[in-house]
């Protein structure tokens, strides 16, 4: 069996950069690395081509009555830029201190290699596992997985599994293991207000136009109340409360409203009425702006009147919001708003909707829900007990992850998605890095979940 530590190494040398066509070579090493790790524990093989990038499908398939689980991965990686600020080169893995360091440890190399170290361990103990297994590894996370959906649509045969087990999520601390049950959706788009055809001298020309940038100014102000909510009629019309239990389980995470204050840097909190940080960022939608131009932004004065402004803009929606049903009702909004003397031109952008899985044995729990789907939920609970000495805890995050809604509206399989990333680890930032002893309870914790569906 091979040495799960060494392997990542390997894996971290293939620069898998898919946004940056520089990186090719990186991507293709990272394919046939995972080919070559993929046949090494038995598993038949296909680089399935995309318009883009490949997705790897590793399968082993035995008896079509055992359970048939579908592990997902992404072997792309971020850019490592800006260089200078890394400590040690971003793909020469260098571990310090119990950490891995190197682009694409913990997103999501490490994590992904921790259940492959699974699968393999427990066919060496078992070669007759009763229990078929589909890794599915792409190669466009990074860049929004633009060709997974039509993936997903061309090979439904390829993927008749019952549930996705996956680790493309966080833990917040190394002895507390958190299965993410909810992930928000996205609306983005820019703003654009164009007010005269070229920009103007402001001494010459001030006070008799609308300025382009005081128009966007005066119109973004509009889209929030002061105690924080959105400002758009309609906006909360199908968001549902979250349960009971979902607060709980937010309460024994124990997480600290001074601590966070202090990592975010700033002077108070500013959430909606009846929320706490740490809820509004899981059970709440949102408006943010994201970026201002216009004008002069050089050193120094431009005394100018642009004739163009913009502003980039992003809601994040929770379950029972849809990118179609919250379009019309913001877009609509911005349209009446917009203030006269200026062109108003919206540019709609990526989208992903919102997911949200319950756990079986819960108020709100589907009552047909898919019996392995829950059999899974039920074997994680006895493995957190096994491994972390503690209750796993079941939590939303605030982050969107479309692929995820992607995969229940084309194959109506729900995700079991088992953290293992730190908010110490730096994803997306220099320094990377993957906490060895979350990969090695990792480890146990898949091989025994998947032991026990085996089992069941």
């Amino acid at each position: 069996m091979f040495d799960p530590i060494e392997k990542l190494k390997e894996y971290v040398r293939h620069a898998s950069v898919s946004a940056d066509s520089k990186f090719a070579d990186g991507m293709v090493g990272a394919q046939n690395f995972l080919t070559s790790l993929f046949k090494e524990i038995g598993f038949t093989v296909q680089s399935v081509p995309t318009a883009l990038h490949p997705v790897i499908v590793a399968k082993r398939i035995g008896d079509k009555s055992w359970p048939h689980v579908i592990i997902y991965g992404h072997y792309d990686v971020q850019p490592a830029d800006p260089l200078p600020l890394w400590k040690t080169p971003p793909f020469e893995p260098t571990i310090k201190g119990g950490r891995m360091y190197g682009r694409g440890t913990a997103d999501n190399k490490g994590p992904l290699l921790a259940h492959v170290t699974a699968v393999g361990q427990l066919l060496e103990e078992n070669p007759d596992l009763r229990l078929n297994i589909t890794f599915v590894v792409e190669g466009e996370e990074e860049i929004g997985s633009k060709n997974f959906k039509n993936f997903l649509r061309k090979n439904k045969k390829l993927l008749d599994g019952d549930f996705i087990f996956m680790s493309d999520t966080g833990i917040p601390s190394p002895d507390q293991l958190v299965v993410t049950v909810g992930l928000r959706g996205m609306l983005a788009f820019e703003i654009e207000l164009t007010g005269p055809k070229t920009d103007l001298h402001s001494g010459m020309n001030g006070g008799v136009l609308m300025n382009p940038l005081q128009a966007l100014a005066e119109l973004c102000a509009t889209l929030h109340t002061p105690d924080g909510r959105v400002n758009i009629p309609g906006f909360y019309k199908d968001v549902v409360e979250p349960e009971k239990w979902e607060r709980e389980q937010l309460k024994k995470a124990g997480l600290k409203k001074a601590a966070y204050q202090k990592f975010l840097g700033i002077p108070k909190f500013h959430t909606p009425p009846g929320y706490n940080p740490f809820e509004a960022i899981r059970f709440l939608p949102t408006l943010e702006f994201n970026g201002f131009s216009g004008g002069y932004q050089g050193e120094g004065t431009k005394t100018v009147i642009p004739s163009k402004a913009s502003a980039k803009v992003t809601c994040r929606l929770v379950p029972n919001q849809t990118p179609e049903n919250v379009k019309d009702a913001v877009f609509n909004a911005i349209k009446k708003r917009c203030p006269k003397g200026v062109t108003l031109k919206i540019h709609e952008q990526h989208v992903a909707t919102p997911y949200v899985v319950i756990p079986p044995d819960r108020s709100n729990t589907p009552k047909h829900q898919a019996p392995r789907l829950a059999a899974c939920f039920r074997a994680l609970d006895e493995a957190a007990m096994e491994v972390w000495g503690k209750e796993a805890l079941y939590l939303r995050e605030g982050g969107s992850v479309g692929l995820i809604a992607d995969i229940k509206t084309v194959l109506g399989l729900d995700a079991v998605m088992m953290g293992m990333f730190l908010p110490q680890d730096n994803l997306h930032a220099p320094n990377e890095s993957f906490h060895l002893g979350v990969m090695k309870k990792g480890i146990a914790t898949s091989k025994r979940v998947l032991g026990k569906l085996a089992a069941s």
